[in-house]
């Protein structure tokens, strides 16, 4: 939780945590850890061939360390098991920086998302065609 107080303007609650981690059945979630902390977090979910990233968190004091692309990369390795064949997210127009992530390693943005936050912010819809993380077709 401290982790997405961080990262999100509208982070997840308690409740919603529990609810990936233990009632989701089409949830994925994992951690990377250091000295058994948590640093960093990926939730995404998969439904038949296809799969949604729903949140991505690094601790503040381990940005830049390429946390979230080695957690991406693990995501991508369990869904090519799973078969799925494309990919999806929504990102804050606003956060350049995510964007900028996400295409580099072949996301391509779709369409936007008008007011699709509880504050009103737009979302970009991206997706992905297959789990090669430098595949950028």
């Amino acid at each position: 939780l401290e982790i997405e107080n961080e990262c999100f303007k509208h982070p997840y609650q308690e409740k919603d945590f529990l609810y990936e981690l233990n009632e989701n059945l089409f949830s994925n979630f994992y951690c990377l850890k250091e000295d058994d902390e948590i640093i960093s977090y990926i939730i995404y979910w998969v439904t038949f061939d296809s799969a949604t990233i729903c949140q991505i968190g690094v601790k503040k004091e381990f940005r830049g360390n390429h946390l979230g692309f080695k957690l991406i990369e693990e995501a991508f390795k369990e869904m090519d098991k799973e078969e799925v064949s494309t990919i999806s997210l929504e990102v804050r127009v606003t956060n350049e920086p995510a964007i900028k992530f996400y295409e580099k390693i072949g996301f391509k943005k779709i369409t936007i998302k008008e007011h699709y936050y509880d504050d009103g912010e737009d979302a970009i819809y991206m997706v992905k065609g297959g789990t090669n993380i430098w595949d950028n077709q």
